[in-house]
């Protein structure tokens, strides 16, 4: 038995993939799966601002690749958006502002569709949540986490989409946010009745120290796989 710490990688299959936008591009990716189950249901990861760091192996999106998969059944699918670098590739195009990415994100949605995974859920942070916002309202989805939203390309007009479909919303913001804090992010998403807002107090939007993961992990599970939550600070590897 051992602690989970920052740098801990549990057991999954890790598989490389690659996304095909309907605008003709390849995406790199990444596929994590449980290493000896079928997973309960799906992470698809949109990142934060590229042209700020932003990126598949964002520490967030890492850990929760490397961790939820064995502490959670969960099946995670990160990428590389157009134009985004990591150390797992380079995406083809460039940075579309998040207005060229709704082909991206549909590619991700399109692909774990084809691979058979199950109920995929979105979960964006930063500017990966107004991805989700404006271009992950599809049949396919269920639900969407959204960290730190910044509500910048994101309007009224896409969380009013978001209401009248009826899925879910979790919006986690920290108290202590750059661009969003919890008083206006109430207002804001007081339109999506279905929406849950949890605010964090004394998180910031990058999310850095492990009680803040674990917060953050913990959250997104307690909703997708609630059979799965808490999650333990520890793993023993049954091998």
């Amino acid at each position: 038995m051992g602690a989970i710490r920052a740098s801990t990688v549990l057991p999954a299959r890790r598989e490389p993939v690659t996304l095909h936008t309907a605008d003709g591009l390849s995406l790199v990716g990444e596929l994590a799966l449980p290493a000896a189950r079928y997973p309960v249901a799906t992470l698809i990861c949109l990142h934060p601002l590229p042209t700020h760091g932003g990126m598949m192996d964002s520490h967030l999106l890492r850990k929760a690749a490397y961790r939820l998969p064995a502490l959670a059944d969960l099946a995670v699918l990160r990428f590389n958006t157009r134009g985004t670098a990591s150390e797992q590739g380079r995406s083809e195009g460039t940075f579309g502002g998040g207005d060229a990415e709704r082909y991206d994100v549909a590619a991700a949605i399109a692909w774990c569709r084809a691979a058979g995974l199950p109920r995929l859920w979105l979960v964006g942070w930063s500017f990966g949540s107004e991805l989700a916002l404006r271009w992950g309202n599809d049949p396919a989805v269920e639900g969407a986490i959204l960290i730190s939203p910044p509500l910048h390309r994101a309007g009224d007009a896409d969380l009013d989409a978001w209401a009248a479909s009826g899925k879910p919303l979790l919006v986690l913001v920290p108290g202590l946010d750059d661009y969003l804090r919890p008083p206006e992010a109430r207002e804001r998403f007081a339109r999506v009745p279905q929406g849950e807002l949890r605010a964090v107090d004394r998180a910031k939007h990058l999310w850095v120290g492990e009680p803040a993961v674990r917060i953050l992990l913990g959250g997104s599970v307690g909703r997708v796989n609630p059979a799965a939550w808490p999650l333990p600070a520890e793993w023993e590897d049954p091998a």
